[in-house]
């Protein structure tokens, strides 16, 4: 005896969406529009930094495609030169934004040869609708600061930039008096020193020579006096700044083996803004 089976009739609402991606360039940027896998996409190009262009082709897609004002839009452009600011912009008008890290990116491995940027929107939308459709692992997305959280790393930044860059032009004097055959020490007045060192054949250096050392050692000058301020400002933020941020960086400051720069470098880059739950968050 067979059992029948009641069937029951659905009706899935199907929602709209217009989906949007981009190309970024340093003087165009590539739109790529479309509301499904099996659509061609409609593709535009304009001036880049211009986000009220972007606001107009939107308008114009909706149109051409058919579909009403309130369509849901989910756009996303890959991690690069132009920041964090267009994500912010696409939030604040409501639309739904993903910043992709460009090494979660698919890339063809056979391919030898850049691919045009039309190539680009394309892969970038069919990786957009993939992850729309609830596809995992399709691509990395960014985890994008508030503007507040943004302007905290500035300060830590400047200074390790500014030591490193320091520490380069050290390394790089050493290494164009080695090439002279010339052993001296960078510290005193090394302009004077410079004018008084000799080659291997005893003879005083060339006076071009000597004159990109000495605007060397100058650079050199500018960026040690730079990171003592940058220290300086650090060290009374630490004093006297208030916020949750700043009170982790005093904590961290005083645990064993942890220097003001890890304590800054760790806290308002990873822990003063993020939320870890996992421990897959710390990597993500």
């Amino acid at each position: 005896m067979a059992t029948a089976t009641p069937c029951m009739d659905q009706q899935t609402a199907c929602t709209p969406t217009l989906f949007l991606a981009f190309e970024l360039g340093e003087n165009t940027w590539k739109l790529g529009f479309t509301t499904g896998a099996a659509q061609r996409p409609r593709e535009r190009q304009g001036a880049a930094g211009d986000p009220a262009l972007v606001l107009e082709e939107i308008r114009r897609a909706k149109q051409r495609f058919g579909l009403p004002e309130n369509t849901q839009v989910i756009s996303g452009y890959e991690a690069g030169r132009d920041g964090l600011w267009l994500h912010r912009f696409f939030v604040r008008h409501g639309r739904e934004h993903a910043v992709v890290d460009s090494a979660s990116m698919e890339v063809n491995r056979r391919s030898r040869r850049a691919k045009p940027d039309r190539l680009d929107v394309h892969k970038r939308l069919t990786m957009l609708l993939r992850d729309a459709a609830g596809e995992r692992k399709v691509w990395r997305v960014v985890r994008v600061p508030s503007v507040d959280d943004e302007d905290r790393r500035h300060l830590h930044r400047e200074l390790l930039t500014a030591q490193r860059d320091r520490t380069r032009g050290s390394n790089r004097m050493q290494g164009w008096l080695a090439g002279s055959g010339v052993r001296m020490a960078l510290h005193g007045d090394v302009e004077a020193q410079l004018e008084q060192v000799h080659q291997e054949d005893g003879a005083l250096l060339p006076p071009a020579w000597l004159a990109r050392l000495k605007r060397a050692w100058q650079q050199v000058g500018f960026l040690t006096e730079q990171s003592t301020g940058l220290e300086g400002e650090r060290r009374a933020a630490r004093r006297t700044r208030q916020e949750p941020g700043m009170e982790q960086v005093r904590q961290w400051s005083t645990l064993r083996g942890i220097g003001g720069n890890s304590a800054g470098l760790f806290v308002m880059e990873f822990f003063a803004w993020r939320d870890v739950q996992t421990p897959k968050h710390v990597g993500a």
